[in-house]
């Protein structure tokens, strides 16, 4: 998958683009919300910026986390969501039991070879998650558009992006042996942004035209005019 959509082939467009492509999808695992995910994407940023308002970047964070949903859409291959969203986990190590349906890893043959199931496998103690490979969804490949298309959002903002579906970490702390510091630091804000993600989102409708102009002078700041994807 990494080799397949790391290419950045598929098509050229911009941020905003992109979010309107996504309005044609509503994320199945989403546990509190029905609504088309560009008012999820907006919600999030908005409650953001009213809290932390000199942190322009994580606005523009809570705006651009999900765009990697466009793995759905049927000009990227049409992913089935299964293959697209829910929480990630590192592979090459063995599998911590707080990962979700946990039960079902005793039928990947990584969970029997000795060399992915201890508790470092094929990892040593603080190596840092960018040495880490986790299993494929839309957040390792919304990091790879960001990343190769020269964002300069902060290491914080592409954190969260790379890692906010990455429940067993930031939400149980598992894991842990394999950060370096500045994963340790760039956690905190990935913290921070969890809270306005899951479970903070609501069905009051988000002025889209109102809010536009501001979001695009983060994502010009931030972003090429075109991005390859």
């Amino acid at each position: 998958m990494r080799a397949g959509y790391g290419r950045l082939d598929k098509t050229e467009m911009g941020i905003w683009e992109c979010i309107e492509l996504l309005n044609e999808f509503v994320d199945d695992s989403d546990p509190d919300l029905d609504m088309p995910q560009i008012e999820h994407l907006l919600q999030t940023a908005e409650a953001i910026r009213k809290d932390y308002p000199d942190q322009d970047w994580l606005h523009l964070t809570g705006l651009i986390h999900d765009l990697g949903k466009v793995l759905l859409h049927p000009s990227f291959g049409e992913l089935p969501q299964w293959a697209v969203v829910g929480d990630t986990f590192p592979i090459g190590c063995a599998y911590d039991e707080c990962n979700v349906h946990f039960k079902y890893f005793e039928e990947n043959p990584d969970y029997h070879n000795p060399r992915f199931n201890t508790k470092f496998g094929v990892y040593s103690e603080g190596c840092g998650l960018d040495n880490v490979l986790m299993s494929w969804g839309h957040d390792d490949y919304m990091y790879l558009v960001a990343k190769e298309n020269k964002s300069t959002l902060p290491s914080a903002g592409l954190f969260i992006i790379r890692y906010h579906s990455f429940y067993p970490l930031h939400k149980h702390g598992a894991y842990m042996h394999l950060m370096n510091d500045e994963d340790k630091e760039n956690l905190k804000w990935l913290h921070v942004f969890n809270k306005y993600d899951l479970y903070s989102k609501s069905n009051v409708r988000i002025d889209v035209e109102k809010v536009k102009p501001y979001y695009m002078s983060l994502i010009n700041k931030y972003f090429p005019e075109k991005l390859r994807w």
